[in-house]
């Protein structure tokens, strides 16, 4: 089979640029594109230079229209807004859209849903082997624990995240709501300020740190009466998300269209 030829979304981010190391690292995968805002610095500027990995003969450009033509794949880690407008195109092209943005509102959600039609969408708040297989653990003791475990899930990201909870976070907890067979959005317990009275029973709730350059700490607590078990995970280099993000555009290949989650991708 031919190479995959992906594009990049935010090339010259952190998380592009380790993108772009990944796709050049990995068998099967080629760069086929790489995209920045309007007025971004790097426009113009060879992709692979900018990544530190030297030339690669792809030029940054700012026109995700004619950058998605002749592609099979889009990876992208930016914000919301960006993540759409992506996803109908990635949906004209019929190509695979790998979304790895966090903050994504309800209204996204059904946006992506309709796009979903036509293009093959891998979307998850954390594309790491390490916290998906968390997310199964969590699943699992949800499950054999019950209600009657308290659940709280903290978290703590760089100073610079823009959002809160982390959309990793919020995996862990969209897996303990289903372990309990519960919706999270009306068990989820997400701010604790001034006299708010005892902890309703089955409630998950969410705690927000923000700090240095801390790549990515989260813990899933279950707390039971006179024990606590903690499930923890620690990122330490942002490449993880960039390697499960290449791995997700290869398996999405000739995948039917539809949105799939990455314990697809993992078979898990």
């Amino acid at each position: 089979m031919e190479q995959m030829r992906l594009v990049v979304v935010g090339a010259a981010g952190r998380m592009g640029q380790m993108l772009v190391k990944a796709i050049a690292a990995t068998e099967g995968a080629t760069l086929g594109g790489a995209l920045e805002r309007l007025g971004s610095p790097a426009l113009g500027r060879d992709a692979g230079e900018v990544a530190g990995i030297g030339p690669l003969g792809v030029k940054i450009t700012d026109d995700p229209l004619n950058a998605l033509l002749n592609v099979d794949g889009v990876i992208d880690f930016s914000v919301p807004a960006v993540t759409v407008e992506i996803a109908a195109l990635a949906a004209q092209a019929r190509i695979v859209h790998v979304i790895g943005t966090t903050g994504l509102s309800a209204a996204d959600f059904e946006k992506l849903d309709a796009a979903a039609r036509h293009a093959t969408i891998i979307r998850s708040g954390n594309m790491s082997l390490g916290v998906n297989l968390l997310a199964g653990l969590v699943k699992k003791a949800a499950t054999e624990l019950g209600a009657d475990w308290d659940i709280e899930i903290l978290e703590m990201h760089h100073r610079m995240k823009v959002d809160a909870p982390s959309g990793t976070a919020l995996l862990l907890g969209e897996a303990a709501a289903a372990g309990r067979q519960v919706a999270l959005a009306e068990h989820s317990v997400r701010v604790r300020d001034g006299h708010t009275g005892a902890r309703k029973a089955g409630d998950i709730g969410f705690a927000t740190l923000r700090g240095g350059t801390v790549v990515g700490d989260h813990s899933v607590i279950f707390a039971g009466a006179g024990e606590r078990i903690e499930l923890v995970h620690r990122a330490e280099d942002r490449s993880i998300f960039a390697n499960g993000a290449v791995r997700a555009a290869l398996w999405g290949r000739g995948k039917k269209p539809g949105i799939y989650s990455m314990a697809d991708v993992l078979g898990l």
